[in-house]
Formats: C-alpha cells, sequence, structure tokens
C-alpha cells in the first residue's frame, strides 16, 4: 500500500492530537538513512527525536536484544529481578560526572523519568514546591505538561495542572533576558509565590531542547547551585535529549563545573527501545520508601540489553569524540551559509546538538514561516530536519554519531540548497 492510502487510513483511525510531520511511511532503516513504503530514500536528521544517537538498527544493538528474546523477555523487576538491570545501574552510577556516592532507578519513558525526579525530590526534602524555566520542555504527562514552559500545543485544553509548579525566564541574549533577570525572576517568586524553604528542586534543561537548543549558561548554573546550596533545595538537570554524546559530553552536565543532584536521562540511552533512568546521591534516592518506585515495565530487560550494547558502542566508537567533529563540520557550513543569508539569525549549540535559527530581515522577529520553508525544500530532496523553539523559527540537528561521512556531506549539501532557496 502507498503512502497516500496509509495517509488517509492514519487520518480515520488515529486522533488528530497525535501531530505527525511527514505524509510517508518508514519502511526499513539503517543507520542514518530511511526508505518510505515507495522505496524513497532520506537521509534521517531527526534521529526520532534524538533517540538514535547511535543510529538506527546498529548490529550491536541488534545482537543484545536478540540474546536477550532468548533468555525472557519481561518479568517485572519488582517482581523477579535480573542482573542486567543491577550492572546497568551500577554502569550509570559510574559514568555520570561526579565522584558521589550515587543510584540508578529505571523506567520507560523521559517524562517518566522527570515525574519519578520529582518524586523523589519531594520524598528526600518533604517539601512540595518546583521551580522550572520558560521554554523548558519536561514531557507530556500532567507533571511533565506542568513544568514544561511552553503552552502551546502542550497544555492547552488539559488542565488544570498538578499544584506548586513555578516557572523563571530562561536566560537567553537573544530574547533579551539575562542571567540576572532568571535569579531575579526566582528572588520575586521567593517573596511573592513560596517560601525557598517549602521548595523541592529545581529543574533544568543543560541545552534546552523543544525550546531551541539554547545552552544554559554557566554563570546561571552556578548561581542555581548557589541558591539550591543556602536553601536546602535540589538541583535536577533534565538529560532526556542531552545525555548520551550528543552534547560532545557523554553527559551534558559535564561542560559546567556545576554537579545536580538528581539527572534525568531517555532518548538515545537504548537506541530507540523504551528506557529511561533517574540518577542521584544516593541518599536522596533513597529518599521514598521501598514500593514507591517501580513501574510494570519498568527497566524491561531488552531494553536494558539494548543500552548495555548503547554504551559500548559510544564506548568502542568513540562517538562522544565523533559528536564534536560532526558538529563543527555543521556549524563551519552554516555559518558560511550565514554569511549570505540574512534569515539566518544566529547557529549555536554544543557538540552535536546545534541550531540555527530564522529571523525575517524585514521585520527582524523570529520566522516561522522562514524555518517551515528551509524543513520543506530539505525534505523535497531526502533531508529529514526538525523545528524547535518558543518561536518554532529554528531548526535542529539530530543526526545519528555513527552516520558515515559521505552521507553526512550529502545531508549538508542538500541543507546548502535549501538554505539558498529563502534568499533567492
Amino acid at each position: 500500500m502507498g503512502n497516500h492510502d496509509l495517509h488517509n487510513r492514519r487520518l480515520a483511525a488515529t486522533p488528530r492530537g497525535i501531530g505527525v510531520m511527514a505524509n510517508f511511511f518508514i519502511e526499513r532503516a539503517l543507520n542514518a538513512e530511511v526508505w518510505d513504503v515507495e522505496g524513497k530514500r532520506y537521509i534521517d536528521f531527526a534521529g526520532g527525536i534524538a533517540v538514535l544517537n547511535t543510529g538506527h538498527r546498529h548490529p550491536k544493538m541488534v545482537a543484545a536484544i536478540e540474546a536477550q528474546l532468548q533468555r525472557f523477555t519481561h518479568t517485572c523487576y519488582q517482581v523477579l529481578p535480573y542482573e542486567s538491570y543491577v550492572t546497568l545501574a551500577e554502569r550509570i552510577n559510574a559514568l555520570t560526572p561526579g565522584g558521589h556516592a550515587k543510584k540508578t532507578c529505571f523506567f520507560s519513558s523521559g517524562a517518566e523519568a522527570v515525574e519519578n525526579a520529582i518524586k523523589i525530590a519531594r520524598a528526600y526534602t518533604g517539601r512540595p514546591g518546583i521551580i522550572a524555566f520558560s521554554g523548558a520542555f519536561h514531557g507530556r504527562t500532567m507533571m511533565g505538561c506542568a513544568l514544561t514552559g511552553k503552552v502551546a500545543p502542550y497544555k492547552i485544553g488539559f488542565g488544570p495542572f498538578p499544584a506548586e509548579i513555578y516557572h523563571a525566564p530562561f536566560p537567553v541574549d537573544l530574547h533579551g533576558v539575562s542571567v540576572e533577570d532568571s535569579i531575579r525572576a526566582i528572588h520575586t517568586l521567593f517573596k511573592s509565590d513560596i517560601d525557598p524553604k517549602r521548595v523541592a528542586a529545581i529543574i533544568l534543561e543543560p541545552v534546552q531542547g523543544e525550546g531551541g537548543f539554547y545552552v544554559t549558561p554557566p554563570a546561571l548554573m552556578q548561581a542555581l547551585r548557589n541558591e539550591c546550596d543556602e536553601h536546602g533545595i535540589l538541583l535536577i538537570y533534565d538529560e532526556v535529549q542531552t545525555g548520551f554524546g550528543r552534547t560532545g559530553k557523554l553527559f551534558a552536565a559535564e561542560h559546567f563545573d556545576v554537579m545536580p543532584d538528581i539527572i534525568t536521562m531517555a532518548k538515545s540511552m537504548a537506541g530507540g527501545t523504551t528506557l529511561s533512568a533517574v540518577c542521584g546521591k544516593a541518599e536522596v534516592m533513597d529518599g521514598p520508601a521501598p514500593g514507591g518506585l517501580g513501574g510494570t515495565y519498568a527497566g524491561n530487560p531488552l531494553a536494558i540489553a539494548a543500552a548495555h550494547a548503547v554504551i559500548d558502542i559510544i564506548e568502542q566508537e568513540q562517538l562522544v569524540a565523533r559528536a564534536n567533529v560532526l558538529g563543527d563540520r555543521l556549524v563551519a557550513r552554516l555559518k558560511k551559509a550565514q554569511k549570505n543569508n540574512p534569515t539566518i539569525k544566529e547557529v549555536r549549540g554544543l557538540g552535536s546538538m546545534i541550531a540555527v535559527e530564522f529571523y525575517d530581515p524585514s521585520t527582524d522577529q523570529p520566522s516561522m514561516e522562514i524555518t517551515k520553508q528551509v524543513q520543506q525544500a530539505a525534505l523535497a530532496e531526502g533531508l529529514i530536519l526538525l523545528t524547535c523553539g518558543v518561536y518554532t523559527n529554528a531548526l535542529r540537528f539530530l543526526y545519528p554519531l555513527t552516520i558515515q561521512d559521505a552521507v553526512f556531506d550529502e545531508a549538508l549539501d542538500i541543507l546548502d540548497r535549501a538554505l539558498m532557496k529563502v534568499v533567492s
């Protein structure tokens, strides 16, 4: 059956609330390439929204899942535990930054990891309040929506949301918000909305994902750590999109000289299988009582096996270093295009977590329309890109770090032509 017929079936069978970017349907994939049901080839710079740092169907990951299939597929870890879960927890404890004692537990999705990080923070501190930031994305569950700092499309029609969630503006020079503005806003919250002694945690992304790939200024990280230490508040890094090599470090936290108390992770940790994790200081992680954490599918053995393989692949193929090499090549190409393209307002990011932001040069305002034009021009030539940003005016690049050089260069050439079309 062709794309057109499948598209019509999708519209009839599934709700409109599940927004779908493409009107074609994927049949198979390998590394950074996918083929639709009609045989057309695409280069995948979306990576399942940052899930495929090790590419589609990496042979070592496939082999690990196949081997686990021969043993068992599910027992529920809380009923019948298995060694691979414990071993992966030990690996995560060792790989995350900081030499302090840590513990890790596993879940199924990034939102689930965030929700449990909040539960852990509240249980440990005995406090209800949580502070997040504008532009943040922390998931689509009710708590995830409450924490997320963007109304459309994530919150429209879904309230009321959980109480005791507060937002401060995220510092973005391009949007006229400084680190000082952010800290001043937090102090205002402490004066007008919630006593800091009732705040359990401050949560933020080291690099905002859906918000636009804005890198958190180191000065903000340090200021938040100081606030947390002064008031007994926990600092949570949401590394669901930034983890496992994307930013040129295994975890984005390594870019900052500031240790969090808790880190959430998901997406690329298990190569497309459903796994997430919360890792934190041992005493903090032991805050909830036995039975307070878990989930029927949390730490599924197939996903655990995939995660072990992913960590091996990242180490053996030196993908953290490759993230920097590929990111430098992409940034160089974008900076070159920027010289002759007045719609490109800014190129930014860390490692291979890169974004390009578009403005209308006639108004000097964010332009979702220009961004969409570039995205569609690239897609017409077989390059899949995703948008992001508070104003949906940025393109983000989430190619597998295993992408072949020839395929990467081919994609950059397509990107060049797409960028030229908006100024021609």
